[in-house]
């Protein structure tokens, strides 16, 4: 087992999915086949990308799934599962006023001395192509006074956990670290209702095309959409509304970060500040790409209709039908076109670079409805279509204003 955590683009929503269906249920978390890496995670990419869910996987790799005594995701680490602190929830990173924007999520509710957090961002031309890569880190001296550097350029050190945050030494960077409202929204009671209904379909087996897409009748498809949308039987309902996360904010000067490129590619990882960096090498990523693809041909059933997910090739073998989507969730980064001028649409870069040309910054805001995006993409091919029924988080957030999460909401007296 590693010692810290990576929390990427494909894995983050399967992370999260995990731990928002234990709070539901209470069930122990079965170890994910697919991108199962045994030595933590990162956190980039797509981020609400794959929070695929754990019942569809048990179907795919039962040998593999095995449950855990306590409550954690499926991807944790002992190290993390020992101290929650080192749990990233999730990766924000997108472009505005010449600044690029990160946040990184704790599940843990705060920071630890023994952690050290990281931001990746690599750039280059064009999505996939990075010529250079800065990294930047903050290790605690006490619960919200980090130590951080960007690179060897610049540094950071003392309080930051006032709203205003704290400025660097030369003023590249700006970071805020405390606790802030999860902005993260999901109907998990109706997805994991939705998701029982294709497992259970799945045990008691079903036919599959060539590329291993099931073929669900239109009865299941309507009961399977139907759930997604609804919690037990009523309309849908964020079930992390009012959760609390600690949050290190970061808003660094464009400037500082894009010597490659204007397409900046970020990532993010946790690992133990006394122990050598435990986690697969960005050459490693592509080894998970069959899991990924197979896992693609059963969400692409979800509405009846085999091969209309986005990116699949019609025309292909079927042994290849997923596996332009699955390179691209492999990659693990969240992709940023730092030259535009505004963010509204999740995945805009990877859109942009698929053929489909577009002028928005893409990669997530505090304020994407990405669960929705990446479900109706991976169900229908398009950005909207399929829902969970919940649009909003209950707070609102910023996606210009410093440190851009709400604070969390005053318990009543």
């Amino acid at each position: 087992m590693g010692h810290g955590r990576q929390a990427t683009a494909v894995e983050i929503f399967s992370d999260r999915l995990a731990k928002d269906l234990d709070s539901v249920n209470g069930a122990g978390v079965a170890k994910y086949c697919g991108a199962n890496r045994g030595v933590g995670k990162q956190s980039g990419n797509h981020n609400a990308n794959a929070r695929i869910d754990r019942q569809i996987h048990r179907q795919r790799c039962p040998r593999v799934g095995t449950p855990a005594a306590n409550a954690s995701d499926h991807l944790d680490t002992a190290a993390v599962i020992a101290d929650p602190s080192g749990d990233i929830g999730d990766l924000y990173a997108w472009s505005h006023d010449g600044r690029l924007n990160l946040v990184m999520t704790i599940v843990g509710g705060k920071f630890s001395d023994h952690v050290r957090y990281s931001f990746h961002i690599d750039s280059g031309k064009s999505v996939g192509k990075t010529d250079a890569t800065i990294d930047f880190e903050c290790d605690f001296e006490s619960a919200f006074a980090p130590q951080c550097r960007l690179g060897d350029v610049e540094r950071a050190r003392g309080d930051a956990g006032s709203p205003s945050g704290l400025m660097s030494e030369q003023g590249r960077f700006r970071v805020f670290a405390g606790v802030r409202d999860d902005p993260f929204y999901d109907n998990v009671r109706g997805t994991r209702a939705a998701l029982n209904v294709a497992g259970a379909v799945l045990t008691a087996g079903v036919a599959r095309d060539g590329a291993g897409c099931p073929r669900f009748t239109r009865a299941t498809v309507a009961r399977i959409l139907d759930e997604w949308q609804h919690s037990d039987g009523h309309a849908g309902a964020n079930l992390l509304a009012g959760w609390k996360i600690a949050a290190l904010v970061i808003s660094v000067d464009l400037k500082a970060v894009n010597h490659g490129g204007p397409l900046l590619g970020v990532w993010g990882t946790t690992s133990v500040r006394a122990a050598p960096p435990n986690h697969p090498p960005r050459t490693g990523w592509a080894d998970f790409e069959a899991d990924i693809a197979a896992t693609l041909a059963i969400y692409d059933a979800f509405d009846g209709v085999c091969g209309n997910q986005w990116l699949a090739v019609q025309n292909a073998t079927p042994a290849t039908r997923y596996s332009e989507l699955a390179q691209l969730l492999a990659d693990d980064r969240l992709w940023v076109n730092s030259t535009a001028k505004s963010c509204h649409q999740y995945l805009a870069a990877e859109y942009h670079h698929a053929g489909a040309a577009n002028h928005d910054c893409g990669g997530r805001t505090p304020n994407y409805d990405a669960v929705d995006v990446f479900h109706s993409l991976l169900v229908r091919g398009h950005t909207s279509g399929v829902s969970d029924g919940v649009d909003a988080d209950d707070r609102v957030h910023s996606d210009t204003q410093f440190p851009f999460l709400a604070s969390p909401p005053t318990p009543p007296l």
